[in-house]
C-alpha cells in the first residue's frame, strides 16, 4: 500500500510541473514579438535619408577660368597706357609741361577699369540642366539667358590671336531665334570643344525628339 502512493503521486506531480512550465513558455514567447517592432521603425530612417537626392536637380553653376580675366587687364593696360603717355606727352610737348596732366585722366580710367574688369569677370557663369543651358552676367545689370537645346542650330568653337596666346577660346551658341543666342568667353580649350560637342548631341536628340 505505501509503495503504490508514491506510483500515483508521480505522474500528478509531472503534469503539475508542466502546467507550471506551460505559461512560463508562453510568457516567453511575447518579448520576441516586441523586439520585432523596433526593426519596423529602424526602417523610416532610409525614407528621410533619400529626401536629399531632390536637391541634387539644382542648378550646378561653372565659373569661367582666371585666364580670361588676366587677358582683359592687359589688353586694358596696353591701351590705356599707350592712351596716357600720348595724352602727358604730345600737350607737354606742344602747349607746356602743365598741359601733360591730361594724362591722369587715362590712369585713373585704368585703375576703375581694373576693379570693374574683376567684378565681371565673377559675374559670368553658366550651367548645363536636362532640357537648357543657363548663362547669366553682368554686373550692374544683371542678364540671364536660357538656350533651349532643341532650338540650337550652330554650335561653334572661336579663338583669336591674343586668345590663343592665353590659351583660351569662346563658344558661341546660334539659335533659331535670335534673341536666344548666347556667347560663353575665355574658356579652356578642351572645355570649349567638350561644351560644343555636349550641346551639338543634345541639340540633335531634342531636335529628333528622343
Amino acid at each position: 500500500m505505501e509503495t503504490g502512493s508514491p506510483q500515483n503521486t508521480g505522474p500528478a506531480e509531472t503534469g503539475a510541473t508542466a502546467q507550471a512550465a506551460g505559461p512560463v513558455a508562453g510568457a516567453q514567447s511575447e518579448p520576441a514579438g516586441t523586439e520585432s517592432e523596433p526593426a519596423g521603425t529602424e526602417s523610416e530612417p532610409a525614407g528621410t535619408e533619400s529626401e536629399p537626392a531632390g536637391t541634387e536637380g539644382e542648378p550646378v553653376w561653372i565659373a569661367l577660368p582666371p585666364g580670361l580675366l588676366k587677358m582683359r587687364r592687359l589688353l586694358l593696360v596696353v591701351w590705356l597706357g599707350l592712351l596716357a603717355l600720348a595724352a602727358g606727352l604730345v600737350p607737354g610737348l606742344l602747349a607746356g609741361p602743365g598741359w601733360a596732366a591730361f594724362a591722369a585722366l587715362p590712369l585713373a580710367v585704368l585703375v576703375w577699369g581694373w576693379v570693374m574688369l574683376e567684378r565681371n569677370w565673377r559675374s559670368w557663369r553658366y550651367a548645363e540642366r536636362a532640357d537648357d543651358l543657363l548663362l547669366t552676367r553682368g554686373v550692374l545689370w544683371r542678364q540671364e539667358t536660357v538656350v533651349p537645346y532643341g532650338r540650337m542650330q550652330l554650335v561653334e568653337v572661336t579663338s583669336g590671336p591674343v586668345e590663343r596666346h592665353f590659351d583660351l577660346a569662346s563658344v558661341q551658341l546660334h539659335t533659331a531665334a535670335a534673341a536666344t543666342d548666347a556667347t560663353i568667353p575665355g574658356l579652356v580649350p578642351a572645355e570649349a570643344e567638350r561644351l560644343r560637342d555636349r550641346l551639338t548631341e543634345l541639340g540633335e536628340a531634342r531636335s529628333a525628339g528622343l
